[in-house]
């Protein structure tokens, strides 16, 4: 038979306010002075134990908040309640209390070393903000939550970085880490998020810090993506000229300017071509004679 395990939530700690309970346990240190002060020899001493425990016990209840933490409470080992408000608070003397920050934290992960879908070896590091939202979640329910979220953290950027190829080489439709950094960390906020909920942390963003190809390929992959670059402005210088090639046969053939047959207007394509499409200055010849 297994146990079924038990979800602590954060529920507030009764409390009082601690003003009062702080001019209480003054007046019981002043009336402890004055029973053993005025009272007989075989009074005194007992009206001064007691007044003296009364009064240790009133400040011992005292509870002092500053803005951004909380107060787990522990009554004889069972969770008695968080404490959240700023100020001061009397709450049970008997209970002990364990300081949980409340403030925006971040964890940055170190460079790892991973491959990504497509095998190639890449170095990822992200930044997670990240936030305790439930006391108890995170003083009960994992060991050391600081240390959970930064593993978790670890795990879930490994995890992307697998699951996504580093650059989309072939163009087609899915996520690439370097093009889509945007829904990328979308996806790694919301992993982490789930893997971190259990210890009552609330996921605030996370960013991608550093990606890219490991040293071993770098140089590899950056002349595959200079060639890539070429072959693209080839693409688009050939475009361009081949329209501009349509556009001068057509302006002179509509203002009549000169007529030429095929093998002219062939000649002329290619010469066109060859000044438009050439990554060097074209020297000119100047025909001086006839037309042909």
């Amino acid at each position: 038979m297994t146990g079924e395990r038990i979800r602590i939530e954060e529920s507030r700690a009764r409390q009082l306010p601690g003003g009062p309970m702080l001019t209480l346990g003054l007046v019981l240190v002043v009336a402890a002075i004055a029973a053993a002060v005025a009272l007989p020899a075989h009074v005194g001493p007992v009206v001064l134990v007691v007044l003296a425990v009364l009064a240790l016990l009133t400040l011992r209840g005292l509870l002092v908040l500053a803005p951004g933490e909380a107060r787990v409470l522990q009554l004889f080992g069972s969770y008695a309640g968080t404490v959240r408000e700023q100020g001061m608070h009397w709450v049970n003397p008997f209970t002990t209390r364990t300081r949980v920050s409340l403030r925006i934290r971040n964890h940055e992960t170190a460079v790892t070393k991973v491959n990504d879908a497509e095998g190639n070896p890449i170095e990822i590091a992200a930044v997670v903000v990240w936030q305790v939202e439930d006391s108890a979640r995170a003083m009960f329910s994992v060991d050391d939550f600081i240390r959970f979220v930064g593993m978790q953290t670890e795990t879930a950027v490994r995890h992307i970085a697998t699951s996504y190829p580093y650059d989309n080489h072939n163009d087609t439709e899915g996520l690439s880490l370097r093009e889509n950094a945007e829904e990328i960390t979308g996806r790694l906020s919301a992993e982490i998020a789930e893997r971190v909920s259990a210890a009552g942390v609330t996921v605030i963003e996370s960013r991608l810090t550093h990606l890219a190809y490991a040293a071993e390929i770098a140089g590899a992959m950056l002349q595959r993506q200079q060639a890539g670059a070429v072959v693209a402005a080839r693409q688009r210088i050939v475009e361009g000229a081949v329209g501009m090639v349509e556009l001068a046969l057509a302006r002179l053939a509509e203002r009549d300017v000169v007529e030429l047959d095929e093998e002219r207007k062939a000649a002329m394509v290619s010469n066109l071509l060859v000044v438009l499409c050439g990554d060097r200055a074209t020297q000119p010849v100047v025909n001086a004679g006839s037309l042909y």
